[in-house]
């Protein structure tokens, strides 16, 4: 696109929004179209990491740390509350510290990670459990933003900064090269940016039909801030989380730990649970998640898989009375090939943007995958057949 070029971006949740601060970034004209008042799907509803630990290295890392320096850049604009606390991944028991050891060793050079004691760890992180705490995995990446917060403030934010226009309450009915369309109203531009999130199917729905996607639902609580003002000092992740995210598994292995995760929390590992803690600037913390896959999802949370999470939680995290002020799930979409995002063309001049860091990874890949949509940098998409 040539500066000056108009741009259309269908959703406001973080991957529109980021592509919509790209296009503007670079001079052009951006109009947002979003269906509801404000976002209020996967974008508001996850911990608020910011989270390079979670990607492998290579092409990945390097998207995920220039997200990390585009969120720097945003909050220092919009003055959002943020902690770059980092993470701190907790071992108690050997196979665990060895898994942590290793993924140590193999990014030394790669990464700003260190493998801490015992002493060490709790100094970094008063809030854990000290019996049978055998060490921990510092890595210093990782931010941490309040998502209700962030998300609410960023469309202000590029208004005021960029000129990107907003129009809420504005489903999108239909897409063609160079036009969307809201019931009889039409919105004209030169390029149209869809970022529909789980509700992928309402626009190119045979595109859709064929593409390896499906959905994941996931349950998370928010915990009252602790009456003692207890700060968890970085992003806590328990030893489940090692064999969750591809980072671990591309430097360590992690097999012989599933073995025994497999047979010590089946029931756990076959419910998607793998246990985070982030506290936001009120103390509160926000704690999950479990992960079920299908296209459709039935609505109601399962209060049985909050108790397993809140009971592997107090296993690392020392709280005195857990108080739930929230539990909710959310839907995002996830693919199922193993790819990376979902970048497709179905027609000229209509791009559309799905599943970051094939799903999940939305708050910690999308500015950066964004700058390299919109510079053409990008080279994976899917051309229309």
């Amino acid at each position: 696109m040539k500066n000056s070029d108009s741009a259309l971006v269908v959703g406001a949740g973080i991957v529109g929004l980021a592509i919509a601060r790209a296009l503007a970034v670079r001079g052009h004209r951006v109009t947002v179209l979003e269906r509801y008042d404000r976002a209020v799907g996967a974008s508001v509803r996850n911990f608020g990491m910011i989270w390079p630990i979670g990607v492998t290295n290579g092409a990945a890392y390097e998207r995920a740390l220039r997200s990390r320096a585009i969120w720097q850049e945003v909050i220092d604009g919009a003055q959002l509350w943020h902690d770059p606390c980092g993470s701190l991944h907790v071992a108690y028991a050997q196979d665990e510290f060895e898994v942590l050891a290793q993924y140590a060793e193999a990014n030394r050079a790669l990464r700003p990670c260190a493998l801490l004691g015992r002493d060490q760890a709790l100094a970094k992180s008063p809030a854990l459990v000290a019996d049978g705490l055998r060490g921990a995995l510092f890595n210093r990446d990782e931010l941490l933003v309040d998502p209700r917060e962030a998300l609410a403030a960023l469309p202000g934010y590029l208004h005021e900064r960029y000129g990107v226009e907003f129009h809420w309450r504005t489903p999108v009915t239909a897409v063609e090269s160079g036009r969307a369309h809201s019931g009889t109203r039409r919105f004209e531009a030169d390029r149209v940016f869809v970022c529909s999130g789980p509700e992928f199917e309402q626009l190119f729905p045979q595109l859709y039909a064929a593409a390896p996607l499906t959905r994941c639902k996931l349950q998370m609580l928010r915990l009252a801030a602790p009456d003692d003002g207890l700060r968890l000092g970085a992003a806590l992740c328990g030893g489940l989380s090692l064999v969750h995210y591809a980072g671990f598994q591309q430097a360590a292995d992690v097999a012989p730990l599933r073995a025994r995760y497999q047979a010590q929390y089946g029931e756990l590992i076959e419910l998607g649970i793998h246990v985070m803690a982030a506290q936001n600037g009120r103390g509160e913390i926000t704690v999950g998640d479990s992960h079920a896959y299908a296209h459709t999802h039935d609505p109601f949370d399962e209060q049985a898989i909050n108790a397993r999470v809140l009971d592997y939680l107090g296993g690392f995290l020392r709280l005195r009375e857990p108080r739930p002020l929230q539990t909710w799930h959310g839907i995002y979409p996830k693919l199922t090939d193993g790819s990376s995002e979902f970048v497709a063309e179905p027609l000229p001049g209509v791009t559309i943007v799905n599943a970051v860091g094939g799903g999940g990874l939305g708050m910690t890949l999308s500015f950066g995958l964004a700058e390299e949509i919109v510079d053409g940098r990008y080279a994976a998409v899917r051309r229309a057949a």
